[in-house]
């Protein structure tokens, strides 16, 4: 779907949910530009959209904000469709998409799946980049992921927030899962987009928005509340890993479940984190009984279903 409220000229927002990340078009009568693709199991609806809005036009470029699954998953599919197109993705994870490095790019960690593709270039943060006849400023993003970067156009103060800023908090804090300190990252990269003063917002999930100041403090407020409780943003991770399935999968068996979640490393380092003395399968229980208390899933029987 679209915006729900008219964008700036030469840009539109398809809205897609939470298993695939928001799909951004700038037009002008030159070229084409989409921002983000989606997650794989998408990619035909993904294209479709594309196609639909170009009307048998070129798509001339595909940028990537950051190479989680459900941002590039759409990828290979649009690279089929047009083999003249040119892929730019964050400098962070070039290294490891040319040689296709899954551990690297966190696919194997998080049980998810991303079909191959390649790149021709790079968004380099500090610099402009022309799209579709406007300038927009690419911005270093890290926190919910290191390499993630943020495009601002200053005229029209338009920002591609990714999974900085949503109207409604922010992406998980990948690196903490890790082990790794960020935080303080996220903190910056929030100071970062109110000091860019941006009149509309199109974040990576959600629908797009003009309030920034009033994202922005419940942003701090979760952030905060994080940063005083560790554990209670590694469990709210482990559930938003594991709901990320369930809606790929709409139901599953539980015992086919419990198989995909043994081979992720994350849901295991988040258990050994959180189990205390638990076992693997009693802390996988505790998430999904929370899961159904929060009304994200349904269980009945053996079988897994997402709300």
């Amino acid at each position: 779907m679209s915006a729900s409220f008219p964008m700036p000229r030469g840009i539109q927002v398809f809205e897609r949910g939470w298993l695939s990340s928001n799909n951004i078009l700038l037009t002008n009568e030159a070229s084409a530009v989409l921002i983000d693709s989606g997650y794989v199991s998408h990619a035909n609806q993904t294209l479709a959209l594309v196609q639909h809005a170009l009307s048998g036009r070129e798509l001339d470029l595909l940028l990537n904000t950051h190479l989680h699954s459900d941002h590039c998953g759409g990828n290979q599919a649009l690279q089929k469709a047009y083999p003249r197109l040119q892929t730019l993705i964050p400098p962070g994870h070039a290294e490891a998409v040319a040689i296709w490095d899954e551990a690297a790019l966190t696919y194997q960690a998080t049980g998810q799946n991303c079909p191959r593709f390649q790149s021709q270039g790079q968004l380099i943060p500090g610099t402009e980049i022309q799209l579709a006849g406007s300038t927009w400023q690419i911005h270093g993003a890290p926190g919910h992921d290191p390499h993630s970067i943020l495009l601002f156009e200053p005229f029209e103060r338009t920002l591609i927030s990714a999974d900085a800023l949503w109207q409604h908090g922010f992406g998980i804090v990948f690196p903490e899962l890790e082990g790794v300190s960020a935080f303080h990252e996220v903190a910056q990269t929030l100071d970062l987009i109110e000091s860019l003063n941006p009149q509309w917002v199109i974040p990576g999930h959600g629908t797009p928005f003009h309030d920034c100041q009033s994202a922005l403090v419940f942003a701090r407020q979760k952030l905060n509340a994080f940063v005083q409780n560790p554990e209670k943003h590694a469990r709210y991770g482990a559930k938003v890993l594991v709901k990320f399935k369930i809606l790929e999968w709409h139901q599953i068996d539980k015992k086919d479940f419990v198989a995909w979640a043994q081979k992720s490393p994350y849901l295991h380092a988040l258990s050994q984190a959180q189990a205390n003395g638990q076992s693997f399968a009693d802390w996988l229980d505790m998430i999904l009984a929370e899961l159904v208390k929060s009304n994200a899933l349904q269980v009945d029987g053996r079988i897994l279903r997402n709300i």
